[in-house]
């Protein structure tokens, strides 16, 4: 019974050493592509298109282009707005930046232009689905 459990071990062991030296032969395996990096990669080579959205905003509509280049937000402008300057416009103007900067309408809205900031970013957000 010792011999038949020692030969049955003996041939594990030995399977084991064999399998081992099969997958570790010197080549490496291939890195598994990932979705996420060829998606990345056909946005990289999309060409710039610009998209426009609309949204209200305290005063009234709120109209804007979104120019998407290689899938990224490269540029905000504002066609239209009633917003006042110093608050509203403000806000956009820093909103802007932030947006275009993290590539993402997911962002806090301006203190004291609450509603003049939701609407912007609803406008962005618009433009961007029009896209998709």
């Amino acid at each position: 019974m010792k011999y038949v459990l020692l030969s049955i071990d003996s041939f594990l062991v030995f399977l084991l050493i064999v399998t081992s030296c099969a997958a570790f032969n010197g080549r490496k395996s291939p890195e598994p592509v990932q979705l996420e990096q060829v998606q990345a990669e056909q946005k990289k080579q999309e060409p710039d298109k610009v998209y426009e959205g609309s949204a209200f905003g305290y005063r009234g509509p709120i109209y804007v282009q979104v120019r998407l280049s290689g899938g990224s937000i490269s540029e905000i402008t504002v066609t239209d707005s009633d917003e006042d300057h110093f608050v509203g416009g403000a806000a956009i103007e820093e909103l802007i930046e932030t947006v275009t900067e993290l590539n993402s309408v997911d962002v806090d809205t301006v203190s004291g232009a609450t509603i003049t900031s939701k609407g912007f970013l609803e406008a962005v957000r618009n433009a961007i689905m029009s896209h998709e």
